[in-house]
Formats: structure tokens, sequence, C-alpha cells
């Protein structure tokens, strides 16, 4: 249930960009999530605008109070703390809607599916061109953040998407991202 949330501001640092922190602090939040199997945090962005473009410079995790603890208790936030400035642990406001945070992926790069449909179905370059044209190209207009694959080490963008406000709570599981699709958070 994420009753209690904690906010996690970027300080302004005139050597490295606010977004390239974010990322950084993002890559290090997943991977406390992943070393702790945590099903029970999710992340919001109080930031979060379409115009301009931008998460903000805050990350607020939601979860109890006793999973918020555990999760600070492992001081996943090492070689961050001169570059953040973290909340201590409140509850959310009992009269605040509630939204899912929600990963959304799109088709950005028509030679990037060419080459995906190329080594998937052994066609040559001139049948994954006719099959694939570039009108299908999307460019997402929603914020995201630039991360670092676990696995595969590369990078990529994680577009953030906000569902309709709800009137009260629905529980669920989070992802190792701390984003649900069904799953809500406190929105304030």
């Amino acid at each position: 249930m994420t009753t209690h949330y904690l906010d996690i501001a970027l300080r302004d640092d005139p050597q490295i960009a606010a977004p390239h922190l974010l990322g950084a602090l993002y890559d290090r939040l997943h991977l406390a999530l992943v070393q702790q199997r945590r099903d029970d945090v999710g992340i919001s962005f109080p930031g979060h605008a379409l115009k301009p473009r931008t998460l903000g410079t805050t990350l607020r995790l939601h979860g109890s109070e006793a999973g918020l603890q555990a999760l600070q208790a492992a001081d996943w936030l090492r070689g961050m703390r001169d570059h953040v400035r973290v909340s201590n642990i409140a509850a959310a406001p009992a009269d605040a809607e509630h939204r899912t945070v929600q990963r959304r992926q799109f088709k950005t790069s028509a030679e990037r599916l060419r080459r995906r449909r190329m080594r998937r179905k052994g066609e040559t370059a001139e049948q994954a061109a006719a099959a694939i044209p570039s009108r299908m190209e999307h460019r997402p207009d929603l914020p995201y953040v630039h991360l670092h694959s676990q696995s595969t080490h590369q990078p990529f963008c994680l577009f953030i998407d906000l569902g309709a406000p709800q009137p009260r709570a629905i529980n669920g599981v989070f992802n190792t991202y701390g984003l649900s699709g069904t799953a809500t958070v406190p929105w304030f």
C-alpha cells in the first residue's frame, strides 16, 4: 500500500545537467529494487510536464513506511548523496488523487526496426524498407529519463506516462522501475 512517500530532489550542479543526474539516480534506484526484489515501491515525478517536456528534478518514492525504511537502509544512494536532498518519510496526503505512472514504448526508429526485421526474417535492406516505411516512426512527446540497461548496458529512453486521476488508491505491484499500469500512487 502506498501510504507514505519520500522525495529525492536533485541539487543544482553547474557541471552536471539535471537530466543526467536524474538518469543516474533512477539507474541506482532500479538496481536497488532488483537487488532487494521489491515490488511494493512506486515512483512519481512531481515535476512531470508535457510543455515543456520534463520530469522535473524530484524523484518521489511511494510505499509503506516500513517498505521505504527498508529500501533506504540499503544505502543505495551511496555516491549520489552530494547531488541530492532526501526528505524524511512522511504520510501521503489523505485527500490526494491517485494515478498510475507507467512506461510507454514507441517504435521510434524505422531504421532500427528495419535492422531488427532483417536479422529476424533474413530479409534484404530493400525488403525491410518496403515492409517498414519511414512514416511508421513515432515521435513521442512524453517526458523521459535516459537510463542504461543492467543486462545489455545499452542506453535507452524510458518514456513516462500518467494514467487518468483516480479518486482512491488501486493496490497492486510495481516493476523494478517503480512503475505500474494498474497500481496507483498518490499524486500531489
